[in-house]
């Protein structure tokens, strides 16, 4: 387990005396400051991916001790600066049955997606707003995918070398808001800093195994499941996005959420003011975040 949970992790962080962005590989409770090994030919992990620099990263920073505690840094979103956020739709089979009345999604030939600005994502430990105009804020947890390597109409055999790493999110959504209009979703995914992504980037994972991601509010277990259970896996995910578009160095895909669990309610509990959100895999971390009340 300690292969796949110590290998290097790289991520943007801040230093709060000094508020100056930082790039950095986490070795324990603590990181190795890459800016001053790397400036001024890469400053930032959008650069370094770009570059094509992980692995010689890898190599630099074997054996060294950290320049910092992580408790004295604060987190930035993983990747700043990437091109685009895709989210793929009910993409785990346990969902399905949230969709049986539409004609199900297990049965689907192609991923359902939806785009969501950078903005819409604040970091590990940074607060989620809950808007003033609705009280329907939902968290849906989810792993995604940070592309480190450009690719159009990507073959499936080679999907996965166009990936960096992996992070966690909390693809927030507005729930009342996702028909304002009659047949898009687009109002109620876009809300600023509703959703969380963190609280870093962790590469080698093998992808080909499965991954368990759970989710709790305040303590309570509420998302349980394993990627064995995605309806679309990563690679097939890679390869039909690639498809009509050409994917980058620091694209974010965020490739589905699992059911949440308990019985199910015609009237939701939603995330409110004070609300603690967790979610975890265990080959990368812990994404947390506190819910606040928008002013």
């Amino acid at each position: 387990m300690h292969d796949l949970v110590a290998p290097i992790r790289r991520h943007m962080l801040r230093r709060r005396r000094a508020f100056v962005a930082k790039e950095g590989v986490v070795a324990g409770d603590g990181m190795v400051d890459l800016r001053p090994r790397l400036a001024p030919r890469l400053t930032s992990v959008l650069d370094i991916l770009r570059a094509d620099a992980l692995a010689e990263i890898k190599s630099m920073v074997a054996g060294v001790r950290p320049d910092f505690s992580l408790t004295e840094l604060e987190m930035l979103p993983p990747v700043p600066g990437g091109e685009k956020i895709l989210c793929i739709g009910v993409n785990y089979a346990k969902r399905d049955t949230e969709l049986e009345a539409a004609g199900g999604n297990t049965e689907a030939k192609y991923p359902s997606m939806f785009f969501k600005p950078p903005n819409t994502m604040v970091a590990h430990n940074q607060p989620i707003l809950r808007p003033p105009e609705s009280e329907q804020l939902e968290y849906e947890g989810e792993i995604a995918l940070v592309i480190g390597k450009t690719g159009r109409r990507i073959p499936k055999d080679r999907a996965l070398e166009h990936v960096a790493g992996i992070t966690m999110c909390n693809e927030g959504t507005i729930r009342d808001w996702i028909r304002h209009g009659r047949f898009n979703v687009t109002q109620g995914k876009c809300w600023d800093s509703t959703g969380s992504i963190g609280p870093w980037m962790t590469t080698d994972v093998d992808l080909t195994n499965p991954l368990h991601i759970t989710c709790k509010i305040n303590g309570e277990v509420t998302q349980d499941d394993t990627t064995d259970h995605m309806i679309f896996g990563f690679i097939d995910i890679l390869s039909y996005v690639s498809t009509f578009m050409t994917l980058k160095p620091g694209d974010i895909i965020a490739t589905g959420t699992p059911v949440k669990l308990g019985p199910k309610s015609e009237t939701p509990t939603w995330l409110k003011p004070g609300d603690v959100l967790e979610i975890e895999v265990p080959e990368i971390g812990v994404l947390r975040n506190s819910v606040v009340m928008e002013s």
